[in-house]
């Protein structure tokens, strides 16, 4: 038998470890929690806060589209269509439709998660290459037709949404949709999280790793790939709907750009796709390297050529992301881990030098006995 103090225990490396790591993991959350809480109040001008709001906006879509990236391991790059949908279908509801501004977001993104159903019954067949020139030509379609039905969306001129709080100055705007956008990003967090731990989530993640060896096993893969693909569009047009009612000018050149989407596979491979917070590092850094770049210089394509060497460094260097990169990091510093089959050998050679002492004890009680040695 073991005791708690034998080094070879693995009550004695396991639970401190495991009790570190999330004690760390506790005390980045309450971190992160208090940043996004504060940031308002210490932003210096509304100009900043508005720069946040966008990378709180980067971070939320590149939450929504880790649904389908992380879990399936499908790239889209046509989540910049579904958020253009939201935007517009939030806008023309409350211009059109007459309905109250907030009403409007949530039937936008249940219209937009209804159409869902089609685009990703015909899209969700194909794999690969096939599944990203599929999701780019659903952005150009949706482009065509924003720009085109200038009767109903303004075409070219663009589309004005009133704003939900018109009594509000600017910065306190800003400041309302600040933590409209924290709530719906932590709202999107926590479904990422339940399906991530959930039976549904791990036939996902079978589907990632080996989509035909997992439907062989009987897990329904179309099935499961359409319903994270829903629930996906559904907060991808949320945050666009979102967006519309924040900036207030929709313009289709903008929201219905296959950048839109390059950004977020970008956003989230470089934070780490397969994690629950890599899309959030992946947004910080690079919606704040975009916002510093558009500033500096101005219409130049230049931050282009810098998010394409960003995104050419993560390729080759953390192709994983950089929370999974620190993580193995951490991990070689970590006490060695024990396996199950090395503790239960372990066990087995005591429990048999333990027999084999308890019979030469017996042996050794009964004269005239030969002992085991000398049977042996």
């Amino acid at each position: 038998m073991r005791s708690a103090s034998d080094p070879t225990s693995t009550t004695t490396v396991r639970r401190p470890v495991v009790t570190a790591t999330r004690a760390g993991r506790a005390a980045l959350l309450v971190a992160l929690v208090a940043a996004v809480l504060s940031f308002p109040s210490l932003a210096p001008n509304p100009y900043i806060l508005s720069a946040g709001i966008l990378v709180l906006n980067y971070a939320l879509l590149s939450t929504s589209w880790n649904f389908v990236g992380g879990f399936t391991g499908y790239i889209s790059l046509g989540h910049g269509a579904l958020a253009g949908l939201g935007a517009y279908g939030t806008g023309l509801l409350v211009t059109e439709a007459g309905l109250p501004s907030f009403l409007a977001l949530g039937v936008a993104a249940l219209v937009v998660a209804a159409l869902a159903v089609p685009i990703g019954y015909a899209a969700l067949r194909v794999r690969g290459a096939s599944f990203v020139i599929v999701s780019i030509a659903l952005v150009l379609v949706m482009l065509l037709v924003f720009q085109s039905w200038a009767s109903l969306t303004g075409g070219s001129r663009g589309l004005t949404v009133p704003r939900p709080f018109p009594d509000l100055l600017r910065p306190e705007h800003h400041r309302v949709f600040w933590f409209l956008f924290a709530a719906l990003l932590a709202l999107a967090l926590l479904v990422w999280w339940l399906i991530d731990r959930s039976r549904f989530g791990l036939g996902l993640k079978a589907i990632r790793e080996d989509e035909d060896k997992a439907e062989s096993l009987g897990i329904p893969t179309f099935a499961y790939k359409l319903v994270v693909f829903v629930v996906s569009a559904g907060f991808t047009a949320a945050a666009g709907g979102l967006y519309a009612l924040w900036f207030g000018d929709l313009d289709p050149v903008f929201q219905f750009s296959i950048l839109t989407g390059s950004y977020l596979v970008l956003m989230a491979l470089l934070g780490g796709v397969r994690t629950l917070f890599g899309p959030l590092l992946g947004a910080l850094v690079v919606g704040t390297a975009l916002e510093y770049f558009k500033v500096s210089y101005g219409s130049t394509p230049l931050h282009l050529v810098a998010t394409g060497l960003l995104l050419a460094l993560v390729v080759l260097f953390m192709p994983d992301g950089v929370l999974p990169a620190v993580a193995a990091g951490i991990d070689r510093f970590r006490p060695a881990r024990q396996s199950i089959r090395e503790v239960t050998a372990a066990e087995l050679r005591e429990q048999r030098e333990g027999a084999v002492r308890a019979e030469t004890e017996l042996a050794a009680t009964r004269p005239g006995t030969p002992s085991t040695r000398e049977r042996a």
